[in-house]
């Protein structure tokens, strides 16, 4: 008989939550603030399979995005030390910054209005930590150990050879998942194909870099070995924000305390709702599931993350005696209190609609991006000289390519009409593509066409076909006039 058969079986009355006894305390946490080790049941059933499926597909893309290529350029890397920034092949800069910016409050607007609709759903289907610690290292732990009751026998007993071999295993491989997790995040930064130099050139010729895996690599061991959901129960910041954008109508896995209470053992045979019996029959198999370690019915807690194991579990329980799923699933506060069904909210709308806004707004910015920056600043403390009834000025010019292709271009004075640019410069240049290009040119204007001592010149940067790229606004000076 499985374990949730011989607790279908056993009897006795169960009692529903006194509020005034309701936790208020951390669900990991003891009364004396010692720490309450989680030990979650292998779960199984529909959504574990969706949720398994959706955590392999994410880390076959985590560890296959470092190695594409778009053009040449990486698909995704965020190099801040060397400022470069490549996303879905496109070159960024620091000069796009601003984008960058915007994006990031886009995607912050729409973390927002998805939690509002549905609650943590991305705490646990999506989030990092979620996925390696549930799919990967819980799962290492299961080979290992065994499910939640042999775990627990095994934290129980002597130091003895069995314990011992078990832990040094799991730890062993823990270290070596987190190596490799910590190479792979390096390959975001800084490319695979420096990370795969460092390796083979040995820590030695690279101390700092060699120093800096073994810390990050200890910090992840940390995390999945021993902090685990407490992570998420104590660090998260996106955790902490679920009290402020969470309401009675944001879908969350929720308890059907209506018709759930009052619960009770299950009876072969008995009539429940003759007998005022809810369908919770208190086998606890939500409970004992949980990978931080709280019971579900007990109504939304800041430790659920929707990862749905309760769902499983229960519907499972609910299959086994003959009752309809459903008791524990995803629904919204208010539609189980009144069984309203989920409506788009007016804060919804809003933020959708601002959402909508900034997305527009992005794009328009990524499509007008230009192809290339140009900037001519004069050199300090240069000044301008006359020759042969010119005045001249010189400017140090920096181009930015920032397309995927090289480009051949050619500068000239877009306004004032009189001024031109000196005949070297207006030979063509060769901008490679995601690179910069740097020179100086000088620019003429007829000494008798100067009536201001300082002013405006727009200077153009143009390709083969004569199209204008980029432009540049900036000063021209000549000798002081006196105005009448």
């Amino acid at each position: 008989m499985s374990k949730i058969d011989e607790d279908i079986a056993r009897g006795g009355q169960g009692q529903v939550l006194d509020p005034e006894t309701y936790r208020d305390s951390i669900g990991t946490m003891e009364q004396s603030g010692k720490r309450k080790w989680v030990f979650p049941k292998k779960p199984k059933g529909k959504y574990t399979n969706y949720r398994n499926l959706v955590s392999y597909i994410l880390l076959v893309v985590y560890f296959a995005v470092p190695f594409i290529k778009i053009n040449g350029n990486p698909f995704f890397l965020f190099n801040v030390i060397d400022r470069e920034f490549f996303i879905a092949g496109q070159p960024f800069y620091p000069q796009d910054f601003f984008i960058l910016t915007l994006g990031a409050i886009a995607s912050l607007i729409f973390i927002i209005i998805f939690t509002i609709a549905f609650g943590r759903i991305f705490c646990g289907w999506i989030c990092p930590q979620t996925i390696f610690m549930e799919s990967v290292f819980r799962k290492i732990e299961y080979l290992i150990e065994g499910d939640r009751n042999k775990q627990m026998k095994l934290a129980r007993q002597e130091w003895n050879t069995e314990k011992i071999w078990k832990r040094s295993l799991k730890w062993s491989i823990y270290v070596i998942i987190s190596l490799i997790i910590t190479h792979f995040m390096f390959m975001y930064i800084v490319g695979y194909e420096k990370v795969l130099n460092i390796i083979s050139e040995g820590p030695f010729t690279h101390p700092t870099n060699f120093m800096v895996m073994i810390l990050f690599t200890a910090a992840f061991y940390f995390v999945f070995a021993w902090f685990r959901e407490q992570v998420c129960t104590l660090v998260c910041p996106y955790g902490r924000l679920q009290g402020v954008l969470i309401d009675k109508e944001t879908i969350n896995v929720f308890y059907d305390f209506k018709r759930g209470e009052n619960r009770s053992k299950w009876r072969k045979g008995e009539d429940r709702k003759a007998e005022g019996k809810g369908d919770c029959i208190d086998c606890h198999q939500c409970v004992v599931v949980c990978p931080t370690g709280i019971d579900i019915r007990d109504g939304q807690q800041l430790e659920c993350v929707n990862c749905t194991a309760c769902i499983d579990a229960c519907d499972e329980v609910m299959e086994k005696v003959g009752l309809p799923k459903g008791l524990v699933r995803y629904a919204s506060e208010k539609e189980i209190e009144t069984g309203a069904p989920y409506k788009f909210t007016g804060r919804m709308k809003g933020f959708a609609l601002v959402l909508v806004l900034l997305v527009g707004f992005l794009g328009y910015l990524l499509s007008s991006r230009g192809e290339m920056e140009a900037k001519f600043i004069k050199p300090a403390g240069s000044t301008f000289f006359v020759k042969e009834g010119k005045i001249i000025n010189t400017y140090n010019y920096t181009f930015l390519n920032k397309t995927n292709d090289k480009k051949i271009v050619t500068i000239k004075v877009i306004k004032p009409a009189h001024a031109e640019v000196g005949y070297s410069a207006s030979s063509k240049i060769t901008v490679e593509r995601d690179k910069i290009s740097k020179g100086t040119i000088n620019i003429s204007f007829p000494e008798s066409e100067m009536n201001l001592s300082k002013q405006n010149i727009t200077i153009g940067v143009y390709d083969m076909k004569g199209k204008l790229i980029d432009s540049y606004q900036t000063y021209f000076e000549g000798p002081f006039k006196l105005q009448f």
